[in-house]
């Protein structure tokens, strides 16, 4: 064999390189957390329970938001939390559906894996016009169901189906404007820091 052909046949595969470098970077996330760091995530909890959201979702969300690793399984998670598995299984699921939370792969490896985005937010403005999706789906069935001389349901469902089109739409300029917001934010910074 030439020295070509077995530098070749080491060299590893793609897939192989990706599980290497998601391998090395489990190994630089974090073990326990400082008392500053878990005050913030009950701060953060906190003010996410007080609009009626599950208090786990923030304890999930506001440990991804402050921890400096790329990704978090859900049992490290659940370790950094000291909570249960089923609790962060529930509250990952949920931050997912809403468009706080991805979902990350590492080949050959079945451990669950989960990172905020950058943009949490405009993500999140994202993927809640999955729920009004559904929500004018179901405004629809109820329009189909309620019989015409029933003015009462009729209207409310009508002025419901009304608000969740204008809200989409509004939706989508909100996202369109906070992206520009943000990427002038951004560009600002950037020429403050060579300047």
């Amino acid at each position: 064999m030439t020295d070509d052909a077995a530098a070749t046949a080491s060299a590893p595969s793609p897939a192989e390189g990706e599980a290497a470098a998601a391998l090395e970077q489990r190994d630089l996330m974090p073990t326990e957390l400082d008392e500053a760091t878990r005050a913030f995530i009950e701060d953060f909890a906190y003010a996410w329970g007080t609009a009626g959201n599950p208090r786990m979702d923030g304890r999930v969300l506001g440990l991804l938001l402050v921890v400096d690793a790329p990704y978090l399984s859900s049992a490290r998670i659940a370790d950094l939390l000291r909570a249960s598995a089923g609790a962060v299984s529930m509250s990952t699921r949920s931050l997912m559906n809403v468009g706080f939370l991805k979902p990350v792969s590492i080949p050959g490896d079945r451990s669950h894996y989960f990172r905020a985005e950058d943009d949490v937010w405009g993500g999140f403005l994202a993927g809640e016009r999955e729920y009004l999706r559904r929500i004018e789906t179901a405004i629809a069935y109820g329009l189909d169901i309620v019989p015409e001389g029933a003015t009462g349901p009729r209207t409310r469902l009508e002025n419901a189906e009304r608000y969740m089109s204008w809200l989409a739409g509004y939706h989508a300029k909100m996202l369109a404007d906070w992206q520009r917001f943000r990427d002038e934010v951004d560009a600002e910074a950037s020429e403050e820091g060579r300047g």
